[in-house]
């Protein structure tokens, strides 16, 4: 069986074990986590360095640092997939601290620990920044035959997209939790569709959320639209009211 390299067991590298293992034996290191995990060879970093294809499934914050601390050591043909929420920040740390014999897949599946059992039309964003090494086709045929939908795009483009899906979920999630959003003896449809929103955004680490609002280039400033969208709607809604009381 062919195998691959994972860097990072959290709880989505711990749902890419259950999609990878379907192919590929898996030789992984975690800072914190020593496992067991069912299918997974737990070994020092050094050691998954050694393999052709590396997974890397750290938190965003961590990127740069691990990325940077791994450059010197990567063998030459190998080649990184990242899976990070944001795409522009982690190509670009990529570019910056590799050499050009190393490959870089670009990824983001569009599903996570709370959504991927229970979906049954998982996506996934891939891109080709450099596939020196012609890994891009075969990875997406494996996760294609995986029920994946691929989705090529740019970086850019799909920061500029995920500002105004994932960003404005996550926003709303956590905002609808803040304001202290409960359940009532007449939940409509769309209510409790509320509600599970904030079960499934803020089962997330408020890091990992963090981590996705800011290393978007274009998350903060489609917030401040959401804002202005809702001053307007307020003020509109107060317009009607003044003029119903004269």
């Amino acid at each position: 069986m062919k195998s691959v390299g994972l860097i990072g067991l959290g709880r989505f590298g711990k749902i890419l074990v259950n999609i990878l293992q379907k192919g590929y034996s898996i030789s992984a290191y975690d800072i914190n986590n020593k496992g067991p995990i069912s299918n997974v060879n737990f070994c020092n970093l050094d050691k998954v360095l050694e393999e052709h294809v590396i997974f890397i499934a750290v938190p965003i914050r961590s990127f740069d640092s691990l990325i940077k601390d791994i450059s010197t050591k990567l063998k030459p043909g190998t080649t990184l997939i990242d899976v990070c929420s944001v795409k522009s920040y982690p190509v670009d740390v990529m570019l910056k601290y590799t050499k050009t014999d190393t490959g870089i897949i670009a990824t983001h599946p569009m599903f996570g620990p709370d959504s991927f059992s229970t979906n049954t039309k998982l996506k996934m964003m891939m891109s080709n920044v450099r596939d020196i090494n012609k890994q891009f086709l075969s990875w997406s045929d494996f996760f294609s035959n995986q029920g994946i939908e691929i989705i090529e795009m740019t970086p850019d483009e799909h920061d500029r997209l995920a500002a105004r899906s994932q960003g404005v979920t996550h926003f709303l999630g956590r905002m609808l939790k803040q304001f202290g959003i409960q359940k009532t003896q007449i939940d409509t449809q769309g209510f409790k569709d509320l509600l599970d929103l904030v079960d499934q955004t803020c089962n997330d680490t408020w890091d990992l959320y963090t981590d996705l609002q800011l290393y978007n280039p274009y998350t903060l400033d489609i917030i401040s639209e959401l804002r202005i969208s809702t001053e307007s709607l307020d003020k509109q809604l107060r317009d009607i009211n003044d003029v119903g009381k004269k």
